[in-house]
């Protein structure tokens, strides 16, 4: 991982305790495979302790660790360095994306019960008007009663909303081709086609994993199927939206939006989306942040103890699920 996010993951506490789990060196991060300094303590690794900035684990690196066995990554996705290379030596791979998928899903409630309240227009109605505002006439039709929350893929995050907003008075869509209806019932949604969700939903909220078949998933003619007024949050990643036209919308003012994740990522400094009033942009902070990040590392350390201890995974990342996971 990059030596700062070694820094933030990790706290006295957690070195001390990684220290007790594992025989290694909390002082050594990684960065560069093939640096020759980093020769001797890769030859002896038998598991890679892993974050964000981790290089890819290659077929080259791989020959620099001939004991390697495990991959356990403090963050979530892995695609980024878990190569086809460890699959074929059979490493076992594991990830805390459980844990910070707790910190996405508040984050998206938060956004949805804002959009609800249309938040963002009353902050800037109040600032621009100084406090001569009438709420009541303001936000008339806005709240949270019975509105109708479409939730875009049943991840880990997508399912961890969906228990989030059991209990309020909402009406919860679940769009998974994965997910059949007895199981969607059970989460507490009701599964629905996708263009159903987008013609339904006050707020629509992404979840899906990034795939080819789910580049720009609401491209021009399916952000054209929702209701005027409508929010669209994207707290997944940024391909799964086309911006050109999502900027076109949210220009004309028919939707809002709350955007953690862009495409591109940053926006171009020309972007209207960093002004507009419609428009809660924020820098892909949804993820743990903070304080939060002690439970990404703390879950890291729970999989390499179970490891330690001849145990399987707790949460175990198989390569027969990629095609269809962050």
């Amino acid at each position: 991982m990059d030596p700062p996010v070694r820094n933030a993951l990790f706290d006295a506490a957690a070195l001390e305790r990684l220290a007790a789990v594992a025989d290694t060196d909390p002082a050594l991060v990684v960065r560069d495979f093939a640096d020759p300094a980093h020769a001797e303590a890769l030859e002896r690794a038998e598991a890679l302790l892993t974050g964000w900035g981790c290089p890819p684990v290659t077929a080259a690196a791989l020959e620099r660790m001939p004991r390697l066995r495990a991959v356990v990554h403090a963050a979530g996705s892995v695609k980024h360095h878990v190569t086809d290379a460890c699959w074929e030596r059979g490493l076992v791979v594991a990830s805390a994306a459980a844990a910070n998928a707790r910190s996405v899903a508040e984050y998206t409630v938060a956004s949805i019960l804002f959009a609800g309240k249309r938040v963002l227009e009353a902050r800037r109605a109040y600032r621009e008007r100084r406090g001569a505002v009438d709420p009541l006439a303001l936000l008339a039709g806005a709240g949270n009663h019975r509105r109708t929350v479409g939730v875009v893929g049943a991840s880990r995050i997508g399912r961890r909303v969906i228990e989030l907003l059991r209990p309020y008075d909402l009406e919860l869509l679940l769009h998974d081709p994965y997910v059949p209806a007895v199981e969607a019932a059970r989460l507490g949604a009701r599964p629905v086609p996708l263009d159903t969700l987008a013609r339904s939903s006050d707020v629509v909220t992404l979840h899906a994993p990034e795939l080819p078949e789910t580049r720009h998933l609401f491209d021009q003619d399916r952000l054209a199927l929702l209701r005027d007024g409508a929010t669209l949050v994207n707290t997944a990643r940024g391909s799964l939206v086309d911006t050109a036209a999502l900027t076109a919308e949210l220009v004309s003012g028919r939707l809002r939006a709350v955007l953690d994740v862009t495409e591109p990522e940053v926006l171009p400094t020309g972007s209207p989306l960093y002004d507009l009033p419609n428009v809660l942009l924020t820098p892909h902070v949804a993820g743990a942040l903070g304080n939060e990040l002690g439970r990404l590392a703390h879950a890291a350390l729970d999989e390499l103890e179970r490891y330690g201890h001849g145990l399987p995974f707790a949460e175990p990342v198989r390569v027969e699920d990629l095609h269809r996971s962050a």
